[in-house]
């Protein structure tokens, strides 16, 4: 299987996402996400990368793990994500697996806090990397201008020559911890940095980012991440 995973449009329609902005198709699939607080963080990912027997009983296509590198809330902060055909698949695999019981090195290893399920809102194309991750309260009826204009966003700078993928995530079972995410992707540190100081130097295209961002209600956490894939399913 493919690396890198491009996530298409299913089951809802164009239309109900038109809201008098262009269409943008929901991405197919979904991911379920394991948050975790881990005693030492390489040693951790080190043990999940020789023990791929959880991610094949959940039936994941894909996993990773994202670390926390500005922002954290806590020591040793983390997450396992694992990609899915659909949420149904998704809801599924979260039931075959409790991460309370897991193996004793890997219960020694960390201490799990919170898991959710998270739907593509847009089409995303998942080249784990360095990554600015956003916790967005938007309130639903600007949902999908937010959304076109994410997408119209991300057109824009891979047209000039940036090499980048946005996401807008829904959380799904995520309790008071959740709320939509949006991932700005890009290969490296120095490549994420160069973006925002592009934006910082009003690029024509922060002209959609300020669209967005003018629809958000409140930024709950505002993070860089570290992450990279360490299963892909045979």
């Amino acid at each position: 299987m493919r690396k890198t995973l491009t996530f298409i449009l299913l089951f809802f329609t164009a239309a109900a996402w038109a809201d008098h902005h262009e269409p943008v198709p929901l991405g197919e699939g979904a991911f379920t996400v394991l948050n975790v607080q881990a005693a030492n963080v390489e040693a951790y990912i080190a043990s999940l990368k020789s023990n791929p027997a959880p991610f094949k009983t959940v039936g994941s296509k894909v996993a990773g793990v994202c670390v926390t590198k500005t922002g954290n809330d806590y020591p040793g902060q983390m997450y396992i994500f694992n990609g899915f055909e659909s949420v149904a698949d998704a809801m599924e695999g979260s039931l075959k697996y409790d991460p309370f019981t897991a193996a004793p090195e890997l219960m020694a290893q960390r201490s799990v806090l919170y898991s959710a399920i998270f739907k593509p809102l847009k089409q995303y194309t998942l080249e784990p990397g360095s990554e600015r991750v956003w916790r967005l309260d938007i309130a639903r009826e600007n949902v999908a201008a937010f959304v076109s204009n994410i997408a119209k966003q991300e057109q824009a700078m891979r047209a000039s020559g940036i090499k980048v993928n946005l996401g807008v995530f829904a959380p799904i079972g995520g309790g008071s911890h959740e709320s939509y995410h949006l991932r700005v992707a890009a290969p490296s540190n120095s490549a994420l940095g160069k973006i925002f100081d592009e934006g910082y130097a009003r690029a024509p295209w922060v002209e959609h980012w300020r669209a967005a961002i003018a629809l958000v209600d409140n930024i709950r956490t505002d993070n860089i991440e570290q992450c990279q894939l360490i299963y892909t399913a045979e």
